[in-house]
C-alpha cells in the first residue's frame, strides 16, 4: 500500500503537538509498517520551511519522495477551478490541492 502523507501529520510529529502527536505518530508509523510512505515536493517545502535542518529526518525517515506528475498538476489546477467557480474565496493555487490531486494520482490514500 503507498500512503501519501500531508504536511499536517509531520508538523505533527516534529512539533511534538500536544492534540494530535499520539494520533499523527501512530498513524504514520502504520502506513510505514503497512507500505511505502511518500512525500510530494511541496511537503517537504513546507516541512522544511518550518525546520530547516528536517531534511535529513525526512529522508531517513521511512518517507520517499516523489516528485508530481504533469497529470497531477492539470488535476489539481481543474479542481482548483472548479473551487473558485462554486465560490471559493482564495485567488491562487493552494498546496492542499496539489497534494490531494497527488495522492489521487500516486498513492492509495492520503494521510491527512
Amino acid at each position: 500500500m503507498i500512503t501519501a502523507v500531508d504536511t499536517s501529520v509531520l508538523l505533527d510529529v516534529f512539533t511534538d503537538d500536544r492534540e494530535h502527536l499520539d494520533r499523527s505518530r501512530d498513524a504514520l508509523g502504520d502506513s510505514i509498517a503497512r507500505g511505502r510512505v511518500m512525500a510530494y515536493e511541496v511537503v517537504w517545502a513546507e516541512v522544511v520551511a518550518f525546520f530547516p535542518d528536517s531534511a535529513a529526518a525526512l529522508d531517513n525517515g521511512g518517507l520517499s519522495f516523489e516528485p508530481m506528475s504533469v497529470e497531477s498538476a492539470l488535476a489539481a489546477g481543474t479542481a482548483w477551478t472548479e473551487y473558485q467557480h462554486s465560490g471559493g474565496s482564495r485567488k491562487q493555487v493552494i498546496a492542499d490541492f496539489l497534494i490531494g490531486a497527488h495522492a489521487v494520482g500516486s498513492a492509495d490514500r492520503l494521510l491527512t
